[in-house]
């Protein structure tokens, strides 16, 4: 029974730690959104000669940005090393999608390189075995 319960514990403790990394990705990914789009939104106000609104909108948008690496459960130094990673590779899929400009190979290169750097900083765990510790 003892050793049932070890293996309940285990299995736990690995779908925690699962579900803490979807929710640590989603966080990157909100924050990207709320990044680029604001921008973007900005972007196209000055640059296009838009509403104000739209530009007074992607300022609301990025002050949003400004909120969401706060739920992260990192120091600010890691989460924006790391934040820097995805945001390449948000930034080069919005040129995609919205803009129509295909990555290329380069592009695509240095974005696998931005990748693994986030693997690294942020998910590699530090002393303790913690993957986030505050240190």
């Amino acid at each position: 029974m003892v050793d049932n319960l070890l293996k309940l514990e285990q299995h736990y403790n690995l779908v925690s730690k699962y579900n803490k990394i979807l929710i640590t990705l989603f966080l990157f990914f909100l924050a990207g959104l709320c990044e680029i789009g604001g921008g973007y939104l900005v972007w196209v106000w000055l640059r296009e000669e838009m509403s104000w609104i739209i530009g007074a909108l992607g300022g609301f948008i990025l002050f949003l940005y400004g909120i969401v690496p706060t739920l992260q459960p990192s120091t600010f130094h890691r989460i924006y090393a790391a934040y820097g990673g995805i945001f390449i590779v948000m930034a080069l899929l919005w040129g995609w999608l919205f803009q129509g400009s295909t990555p290329d190979t380069y592009d695509i290169v240095g974005a696998g390189i931005s990748l693994i750097g986030v693997l690294i900083i942020y998910y590699v765990p530090r002393k303790g075995g913690e993957i986030w510790s505050k240190q």
